[in-house]
């Protein structure tokens, strides 16, 4: 049997106090999401309140200081998770790391832009059936009835906003017999699958691209059936498919024996097909729920000089409650052994609840120093940038850079730079957008990556579509321009920027 010991260990560890959870937390959330961030801390605490009082007065040296508090460590001190903890500052939230030394009115709180308006506007806008709503009428103009019904009615509702069926036939038969006890063969579902794809628009119902284009393609030769480019058309994308989509014009010219104008007519054809047939039935949606971006920073070029505000947006105002100041004081001057067991347990309550306001407060102002001193230092690094717009003027700046300048914590910059954005002259940009490697040019010079990524694309923008650039020639391109770089480094800044690669591009 094991024995159980004693035994006395030394560890050091370090814990974040209450108010830099809070402060962390805070520095995430973009501007749209701290007004109801904001709004969830007044509901929870009752001595929080929205706007500015008429007679401010910071609350934090008053009589009920931790001075002459009841026994701090008695029972009414006690809280879920034990005795209240005195917050303290360390590490990178250190105030004075943060928060200016004079006591004059911060530069970013003169210029905070209030014009976004509160008030929400009422946008008029249409609603439309969906495709299922379309295809079921549709389904009453048919023949089908009863069983033959219900399995059209199960089909319509497996297929997906893109108008493509995303279950096959044997799984539909088997669901049917399942949940509707109807048996049916995957040749009856097939049957029936195939007078639902003969339905406005055409192409919906389909399993995959191909057959989804065969479909639209069957139905304009039944109006031209004597029509040579449509025929070709039905015949590649029936038969030659995957030399289609991989762009293998060669091999098609070659197998079909046509001229280079006659592979043109059928791309062409090919191309004005519509391959998501569902998305001309989607409703349009209110316009109240499209995300939009707030940013929260404005930048103003005035005659040469650049003006950093924080933008304030809706973000209302919070203070302390007077009335449970005073309730706090009324108590407090009634003397500890005068009050009994609930008042005691309603000052301190009380006092939790205020202590719990105070670090909320100084954590919002805290955020608005971090992100303005963050975001100054970036204006400061891509000054050039901000002044012209050039994306090429943006110099390589990562994380590092910026901690080091403002002295903040990498980890710190990383949550300002999350989910923020900053309103220029030249647009709005995420705040990562000025984030970016570097590479050295054969002079020494380091370059942003984005420098690199521009050339590409305006190379790539200016190529014969006919023989587009490789990912070597793209490479020597730059080589030519001083940029070492090689052909795998090419291949990966043209993949981020979503461009294909050149035999994707041909064109005829």
């Amino acid at each position: 049997m094991a024995k159980v010991r004693q035994k006395l260990e030394q560890k050091l560890v370090q814990k974040l106090s209450p108010q830099q959870i809070q402060l962390i937390k805070l520095l995430e959330v973009p501007i749209m999401e701290l007004e109801q961030r904001i709004k969830k801390e007044i509901e929870e605490n009752p001595v929080l309140e929205e706007g500015t009082p008429d007679d401010y007065s910071d609350i934090q040296e008053q009589e009920f200081s931790a001075e002459d508090d009841y026994d701090s460590v008695d029972e009414y001190e006690q809280d879920d998770n034990g005795p209240i903890e005195e917050v303290s500052y360390e590490d990178e939230f250190a105030p004075e790391d943060l928060i200016p030394d004079d006591d004059d009115i911060p530069y970013y709180k003169l210029n905070l832009q209030k014009d976004y308006s509160k008030e929400e506007k009422t946008v008029p806008y249409a609603s439309t059936k969906s495709f299922r709503d379309y295809m079921l009428e549709q389904v009453g103009f048919t023949d089908l009835e009863g069983a033959d019904r219900q399995i059209a009615e199960y089909i319509i509702g497996s297929i997906d906003n893109d108008g493509y069926l995303s279950r096959d036939v044997e799984s539909i038969a088997s669901d049917l017999a399942i949940f509707y006890g109807l048996d049916v063969s995957p040749e009856k579902v097939e049957d029936i699958l195939r007078i639902i794809q003969s339905f406005d628009p055409p192409g919906l119902g389909a399993r995959d691209l191909q057959e989804c284009l065969l479909l639209q393609l069957e139905r304009k030769l039944k109006q031209k059936p004597d029509d040579s480019t449509l025929q070709l058309a039905k015949n590649v994308i029936e038969n030659y498919f995957d030399e289609f989509i991989k762009k293998h014009y060669d091999k098609l010219k070659a197998k079909l024996s046509l001229s280079n104008e006659e592979l043109r007519q059928v791309i062409d054809q090919i191309k004005h097909l519509n391959p998501k047939p569902a998305n001309f039935y989607q409703p349009i949606a209110p316009r109240h729920n499209t995300q939009q971006i707030i940013p929260d920073f404005v930048l103003q070029d005035v005659n040469g000089q650049l003006y950093l505000s924080l933008n304030s947006g809706n973000v209302p105002p919070v203070h302390i409650s007077s009335y449970y100041q005073d309730m706090v004081r009324e108590l407090q001057k009634k003397g500890k052994k005068k009050l009994d067991t609930k008042e005691k347990e309603t000052v301190n309550f009380l006092k939790q609840k205020i202590d719990s306001a105070k670090w909320f407060i100084d954590a919002i102002k805290q955020r608005e120093e971090t992100l303005y001193k963050t975001m100054k230092a970036i204006l400061d690094y891509q000054q050039d940038f901000f002044r012209t717009g050039d994306e090429a003027k943006l110099r390589p700046m990562i994380l590092k850079d910026i901690a080091e300048l403002t002295g903040l914590d990498i980890s710190t910059i990383s949550r300002v730079a999350n989910s923020k954005y900053i309103q220029t002259p030249f647009g709005i940009y995420p705040l990562k957008y000025f984030f970016s490697e570097g590479l050295e040019t054969e002079d020494g010079k380091e370059v942003s990556t984005r420098e690199i990524k521009k050339i590409l694309k305006e190379a790539i923008e200016k190529e014969d579509k006919s023989k587009p650039l490789t990912d070597e020639k793209l490479a020597k391109i730059l080589q030519e321009k001083g940029y070492r770089i090689a052909r795998r480094t090419v291949a990966k800044y043209r993949e981020q920027m979503g461009i294909p690669v050149a035999r994707l591009r041909k064109q005829l």
